[in-house]
């Protein structure tokens, strides 16, 4: 016959991997935010940059910044992963703020 199932001993270790991996996430975002010089920014600015971005649904506008994200993680610039497009596109989504318009094309040229 098969041993029964413990069911609760089962759902103590999926709670444990559930918290393990929101903690990684959490570490993760933390660390991007460093990569990115992003913690230079106080916390409302770049709160309120993220709301900004999160509100945007333009599919070219998201593949653009996902074209910059994915250049960002293999290391080449900025500027030859998406071209000049990406500080319009960083101008655009905030153009209220110099300080999170800025930083966009700064990257780019560097």
């Amino acid at each position: 016959m098969r041993k029964p199932r413990n069911y609760d001993e089962d759902l103590k270790a999926l709670t444990a991997k559930a918290r393990q991996l929101k903690a990684r996430k959490q570490s993760q975002l933390g660390e991007l935010v460093e990569a990115t010089s992003a913690d230079k920014l106080t916390i409302e600015e770049l709160a309120g940059a993220l709301l900004s971005i999160a509100a945007i649904t333009d599919p070219a506008r998201r593949e653009a910044w996902r074209k910059r994200g994915a250049a960002f993680f293999s290391g080449e610039r900025a500027e030859q992963a998406s071209g000049p497009r990406t500080g319009d596109n960083a101008r655009s989504a905030a153009p209220h703020d110099q300080h999170a318009a800025s930083p966009g094309p700064a990257t780019g040229a560097a």
